[in-house]
């Protein structure tokens, strides 16, 4: 985990590429600040598929599950994933605006995607994530820190922090104080 690091195109190397086409510029007056913790899973609560790269390319068969119908349409995407073996998988640049965050607001701004980054764990709100997925997530944020000074563990939110009563992720099961351990590791 320790062999990652960000190009100048601000890709991770370290992680596998699959570009998302959901994305678009930050606006030139929003500097990167805040880094949102997420979880996905497609189908709900199952692991390990192609779907949750197929989602965030636009390519979700609709056919394939009954919840895929209602999700197929939507254009969403985020930097990250973080997989329950602990792989990496990047979609965005950290240059660009990744369409994560939804309505949400933080410290009084609103528009998340602004000035954030990312970060998808395969998970559920229900289920316990992985020990590599905790491995990875602290590797990763060791290396954002570093790389984005407007960037700090204090600004380390989840999904539900910035958008309250709407999104509940990454739920109950995540553990913030192993997280905060690891970083002061």
């Amino acid at each position: 985990m320790s062999g990652f690091s960000i190009d100048s195109q601000g890709w991770l190397t370290g992680a596998r590429h699959v570009p998302s086409p959901n994305f678009n510029q930050r606006p030139a007056t929003a500097a990167l600040s805040l880094l949102v913790i997420h979880n996905i899973s497609l189908p709900p609560g199952q692991f390990g598929s192609a779907h949750i790269c197929d989602f965030f390319t636009n390519c979700l068969d609709a056919d394939a599950h009954p919840y895929f119908r209602e999700i197929a349409d939507l254009r969403v995407s985020a930097h990250l994933l973080i997989r329950r073996d602990g792989g990496v998988v990047q979609f965005v640049s950290f240059h660009d605006r990744a369409w994560h965050a939804g309505q949400s607001c933080f410290d009084g701004a609103e528009n998340c995607n602004d000035f954030s980054l990312g970060i998808e764990l395969e998970g559920s709100d229900d289920q316990p994530y992985t020990d590599q997925q905790y491995h990875c997530l602290a590797a990763l944020v060791r290396v954002l820190l570093a790389h984005y000074p407007g960037l700090s563990k204090q600004r380390i939110v989840g999904h539900s922090d910035i958008a309250p009563g709407r999104k509940t992720d990454p739920g109950p099961c995540f553990d913030w104080r192993r997280l905060s351990a690891a970083l002061e590791a």
